[in-house]
């Protein structure tokens, strides 16, 4: 049996919970990365009542980051990205369009979107118009039309 400690979020960690809630994980992942980056504190009284304090405020972030990430989802649904890559006669891509190369083409339209929030069955290699998922939010994804072109 693996060991565990008990941890309580302060902030929302997707794949893990929500804020406020006890989670069970694993020593190292607590010790390296929940705790020195603020997102859990060691179960407690202390930090029960500091969540306790915080619950309003938290509801609010919470709700406020879903309206931003539904406005940034219709933005991303009626605006075709245009990448130009380098192709031979026919069609097929000299490399491959993967989610960082989506990721900087909407970065250069005024919008961040972090490439691991992009997701794509595969990179692609070939010409044409795509449709692909992002993921804004937990409840969230954003339907992305991209459109592949030749340099």
């Amino acid at each position: 049996m693996a060991a565990t400690m008990n941890l309580i979020l302060l902030q929302d960690v997707e794949d893990l919970g929500l804020a406020g809630e006890s989670v069970h994980v694993s020593p190292g992942y607590g010790r390296n990365y929940l705790i020195p980056r603020g997102l859990a504190a060691p179960a407690s009284a202390v930090a029960l009542r500091q969540i306790e304090a915080q619950k309003e405020k938290i509801e609010a972030k919470r709700k406020a980051d879903l309206e931003a990430a539904q406005a940034l989802a219709a933005k991303i649904a009626e605006m075709p990205v245009e990448i130009q890559m380098q192709a031979s006669d026919d069609d097929h891509l000299f490399g491959s369009v993967t989610e960082r190369v989506v990721s900087e083409a909407y970065a250069e339209k005024g919008i961040k979107i972090e490439y691991q929030r992009i997701r794509m069955d595969k990179h692609i290699r070939s010409l044409g118009e795509y449709t692909i998922n992002i993921k804004l939010h937990q409840d969230v994804i954003a339907a992305g039309k991209i459109v592949i072109v030749r340099a």
